[in-house]
């Protein structure tokens, strides 16, 4: 058991155990990859850090949507994606586009230089947002 796991872990793995189907829900965050690059080099810490900032306020901010409620309640069987966009001009398109389709997201910006650094979505059914995160491969 993992520490800090509650009841609603248990429950979500006696759910699935007594065969019931709960909804598979998965949070993509897409993190700038020239950030790890010449001329920023960004280490790696920092950026894992500013993935994780945006997921926090993307769960922070959508807290009290049905997706995010479910997503929380399962611990065990939470689902991330990171994904990268090859520049800051990459990032504020998909922001842009995300926004004008309503999907519910977080630009997180690093402080205070205001440097776009990061999109998390709050939890989503997959099928439901793949077709605007297509385009983007997974964060190498």
């Amino acid at each position: 058991m993992h520490w800090g796991v509650g009841p609603a872990f248990l429950w979500g793995r006696k759910m699935a155990a007594c065969g019931v189907e709960t909804q598979i829900l998965v949070q993509y965050l897409v993190l700038r990859k020239d950030l790890s690059q010449a001329p920023f080099s960004w280490p790696a810490g920092a950026l894992v850090a500013q993935a994780c900032h945006a997921a926090t306020a993307a769960l922070h901010i959508h807290r009290d949507h049905p997706h995010t409620a479910a997503y929380l309640r399962e611990l065990g069987r939470m689902r991330k994606v990171v994904l990268e966009a090859p520049d800051e001009t990459t990032l504020k398109l998909l922001a842009e586009t995300l926004q004008q389709k309503n999907v519910d997201h977080t630009l997180w910006l690093e402080q205070p230089e205001n440097i776009p650094t990061c999109i998390a979505l709050r939890p989503y059914p997959k099928e439901e947002v793949n077709q605007y995160l297509k385009k983007f491969r997974l964060f190498k």
